[in-house]
């Protein structure tokens, strides 16, 4: 079975999170996110996730801390995410691979069809957003 190792971005602003709806293709197609991507070899998370979002939004941010890893047994693929709480430095958050995205705060948060991974990061959000 296929290991898959990725980092994923939490941005908090103004009591709301980002979240990145995917494409239209793929076994996660259309579902809900925590934007980031995979490992590369020799990368740790903090880097990836920099890497990531700058390639992928066109945006620059830090790792303010690691939030959870969250290990899921996907149909086609095991994966290892590890979710780091970040803060954006400059940049628009500019949607290239992604079709959708939103800041949702805490009542609504649970509400998006989040893949399944992301579950256990967006339960971690809801307690760090009032």
């Amino acid at each position: 079975m296929k290991h898959i190792e990725v980092a994923a971005a939490v941005l908090l602003e103004d009591n709301a999170v980002f979240a990145a709806q995917r494409g239209h293709s793929g076994p996660l197609a259309g579902r809900w996110e925590f934007p980031g991507g995979k490992l590369e070899e020799g990368e740790d998370g903090t880097v990836a996730i920099v890497r990531e979002i700058e390639e992928e939004l066109k945006t620059q941010i830090e790792v303010v801390r690691h939030l959870i890893t969250v290990e899921h047994q996907y149909p086609t693929f095991f994966l290892t995410m590890h979710a780091y709480l970040c803060r954006r430095i400059y940049g628009d958050l500019e949607l290239s691979e992604h079709i959708a995205s939103c800041w949702i705060g805490k009542d609504d948060l649970l509400t998006l069809d989040w893949a399944e991974a992301d579950i256990p990061v967006a339960r971690e959000v809801e307690k760090l957003l009032r």
